[in-house]
């Protein structure tokens, strides 16, 4: 099966298409939505809706939701994770528009280069590492126009990206025990309990509250929570997908489209758009991005070539 799936790019590259074009989207609404909800339930809902639907499509795939007891844990480990990091990208969608919050929290690939090197030992060349620093840079001049604007929050995504890259590195360690849209909906399982019981809190945090639960006042708002956890369940299901038919090199290049599409909803939905230093931050961070997918693409075609284990790369 897994074959079958390697030969069809086309439809892996429009499945990430698919993703990236969604998921600005699904941030739009949590920007809409965090004015009126607490936080805390838009990330129940979207959890709800990552188990509600993900699940009953693993369970048609035929695949196992509990493989063992380590599977589990990790699984556990990574819904810590992402509920933090979600909260974290919600929270900075209050305060900063959404095409510099996707931006700055696009420093992730420099931080989990950094983490595979320093923590799991991976090999990592001069050359990487260089683009990393030039990564950096183009975030932080991202960052300077929000932080002077609105000052901490705008290092909120900062934050995601670092919890991502925590989330990512325990996905390497869980990937192969378990499919992935069964991981997906498992995460979902385990996150609802530990949730729920947070919603009983009395409302703190301001207004709206960290805690609690705020019926929905009408129709209009009770379609946007649904909407909220269905793009956003249903856009991270198109990107399991599609690294089912087309290897992980051929998509990372597409996942920059993020960006531009964030910003286009940003502009159609809340009249927001970059600076022009957020821009030209923008523009360094996607090139120094692309630089290392394409670095990671030529190495290892090389290695292949000769039939070696990938050497250190530049």
């Amino acid at each position: 099966m897994t074959h079958a799936h390697a030969d069809r790019p086309l439809l892996g590259i429009l499945l990430m298409l698919g993703f990236c074009l969604m998921i600005p989207f699904s941030d739009a609404l949590a920007k809409i939505l965090g004015d009126d909800f607490p936080l805390l339930q838009l990330i129940l809902v979207r959890f709800l809706a990552q188990a509600g639907l993900l699940l009953p499509v693993a369970l048609l795939m035929r695949a196992t939701i509990f493989p063992s007891g380590r599977v589990v844990r990790l699984a556990a480990i990574r819904t810590a994770l992402q509920i933090c990091g979600i909260g974290m990208m919600f929270s900075a969608l209050r305060f900063l528009p959404l095409a510099d919050a996707v931006a700055i929290a696009f420093v992730m690939p420099f931080i989990m280069l950094i983490l595979g090197h320093y923590v799991l030992k991976e090999e990592v060349g001069p050359r990487r590492m260089a683009a990393c620093a030039v990564g950096f840079v183009g975030t932080m001049m991202v960052v300077q126009p929000s932080f002077a604007a609105v000052g901490w929050p705008a290092l909120l995504p900062l934050g995601v990206a670092v919890i991502f890259a925590f989330f990512m590195l325990v996905t390497r360690q869980v990937a192969k025990d378990i499919d992935p849209v069964a991981l997906q909906g498992l995460g979902g399982l385990i996150g609802l309990p530990i949730l729920a019981p947070l919603l009983l809190l009395p409302g703190i945090g301001g207004t709206p509250p960290l805690t609690g639960w705020i019926a929905p006042p009408d129709a209009g708002a009770l379609w946007l929570l649904i909407a909220l956890g269905v793009t956003g369940s249903l856009g991270h299901l198109l990107m399991t997908w599609s690294l089912r038919f087309a290897p992980a090199s051929t998509l990372a290049p597409m996942q920059y489209l993020e960006i531009p599409a964030a910003a286009l909803v940003g502009l159609m939905l809340f009249a927001e758009f970059p600076n022009g230093l957020a821009l030209a931050g923008i523009g360094v961070t996607i090139a120094a991005g692309l630089y290392i997918v394409v670095r990671e693409r030529s190495v290892s075609r090389a290695a292949a070539r000769v039939g070696t284990p990938a050497p250190p790369a530049g």
